[in-house]
């Protein structure tokens, strides 16, 4: 029997015999599912569920750091409110500047940016000027100290290279009079504190807090400083989303650790819909004989989807408790993380009064091989760094698995895989996701 003739029996046997594959519903190790939601049509559910709120609070300047605008903000001045030196130097008239010589001005004076100089400064003449201070009537160009020679305490000499104009700031060149300065649904930050100042704005009004209660299932789970019995774990879940939650200035609520207990979780489910404009629970959205969570939300509001085409983070429950707004989060760390960081933040972040609550996505180059099958939007955890020549490159944190946390902790980024793509090569472009905190 020649080597191909035995080929062709063999692949008939292997023909003949029985399939013995057992699958009778889709499964996470799936890299194509039909009745999953891809992430894009998961965003747009979730955001379209979300109206944000309205409720507004007076708050004042220190106070608002990180805070929601809920009015936009009018200068009532314009900043500077004179035009005024950019430099420490001299002011003087750009037409008597010197063309093809040095020449020698006579110093009139001096200007401080508090105590500006009262008199005019005539032709040929100068007055010391220090940054900040308005310019001296009849000025409009300044000339820096370092630029200048001094002949004695009432002379000075200038040389050419100079233009009319130079290191002087107009008049509302940083804030016009009546000009939007910030619009509603901005996050203020340090900066935006410092020009509220700046125009004399000390009290602003802004959307009040979201109230997020949060906890999570499960009778394996303990809690810090309890000791651990054999299968047990403690709960790392609920200071992670205290994390996620905190660092956007939420008002957080945590409700703990509640057992697989139907009437426990139906009961704690009702007192944090209460309480909370959303409430996120970890753990016990998939198909569990002990996953209590999906059939509760369904006796006590609406649920809206609990499938989605993304790894880590499959399965997650959306829906109404009452007046507040549900996401039930998968039970692994990293994807309840993930989940969190792409389909909660951006509708609480709505929620809250943000205008733009999508995060921000960067090219990079890959410097690993990332294995993936087409089907599912992956996001793996990354180190992203630059190169001497400035090139911005990721190299994944190791092992991908959706229950190793410390691939969170050492990242500083997600390297997102669109659906469509396959397995990435070293050297190839990717898009990242940098955290921010």
């Amino acid at each position: 029997m020649d080597f191909v003739t035995m080929l062709c029996i063999v692949s008939e046997r292997q023909r003949a015999m029985p399939n013995t594959t057992i699958q009778t519903a889709p499964s996470c190790f799936d890299s194509i599912d039909p009745t999953s939601l891809s992430l894009v049509q998961a965003q747009q559910h979730i955001l379209a569920a979300c109206p944000p709120l309205t409720q507004s609070i007076k708050r004042p300047l220190r106070d608002a750091l990180g805070h929601i605008l809920a009015q936009d903000i009018i200068s009532p001045i314009q900043v500077p409110n004179h035009v005024n030196s950019a430099m420490d130097g001299y002011a003087l008239r750009g037409e008597d500047l010197p063309n093809a010589a040095t020449k020698n001005f006579e110093l009139v004076g001096i200007a401080f940016a508090g105590k500006p100089f009262e008199g005019i400064c005539g032709a040929n003449q100068c007055v010391r000027i220090m940054t900040g201070a308005p310019m001296p009537a009849g000025t409009d160009t300044v000339v820096i100290q370092e630029q200048v020679e001094q002949l004695d305490a009432h002379a000075i000499r200038i040389g050419t290279g100079h233009r009319a104009g130079q290191n002087i700031r107009q008049a509302g060149e940083d804030i016009a009079l009546n000009s939007v300065l910030l619009q509603a649904g901005r996050r203020l930050n340090p900066a935006d504190l410092g020009i509220l100042a700046s125009i004399g704005i000390g009290e602003v009004s802004v959307y009040r807090p979201l109230r997020v209660a949060f906890f999570s299932t499960g009778d394996e789970l303990r809690s810090i400083g309890e000791t651990l019995a054999a299968g047990e774990v403690y709960d790392s879940n609920r200071y992670a989303l205290y994390g996620l939650l905190k660092r956007l200035n939420f008002d957080v609520l945590d409700m703990g650790v509640v057992k697989d207990d139907p009437d426990l979780l139906e009961q704690t489910l009702k007192n944090a819909a209460a309480n909370a404009d959303v409430v996120l629970t970890s753990g016990g959205v998939s198909v569990g004989e002990a996953d209590y969570i999906k059939a509760i939300l369904n006796k006590l509001g609406q649920i809206h989807f609990w499938k989605i085409a993304i790894k880590p983070g499959r399965p997650l429950a959306m829906g109404q408790l009452d007046q507040a707004t549900f996401f039930g989060l998968p039970g692994n760390p990293v994807a309840v993380m993930v989940t969190f960081l792409q389909l909660v933040q951006p509708a609480l972040l709505k929620m809250a009064g943000e205008t733009h609550p999508q995060p921000l996505l960067m090219d990079a180059i890959c410097q690993s091989r990332l294995k993936k099958q087409p089907g599912r939007t992956e996001f793996q955890r990354g180190i992203l760094s630059r190169t001497a020549q400035g090139q911005l490159i990721v190299e994944k944190t190791g092992y991908q698995g959706s229950g190793i946390l410390s691939s969170m902790s050492q990242a500083n980024c997600l390297i997102v895989l669109p659906d469509e793509r396959d397995t990435v090569q070293a050297g190839e472009i990717v898009q990242v996701q940098p955290f921010n905190w």
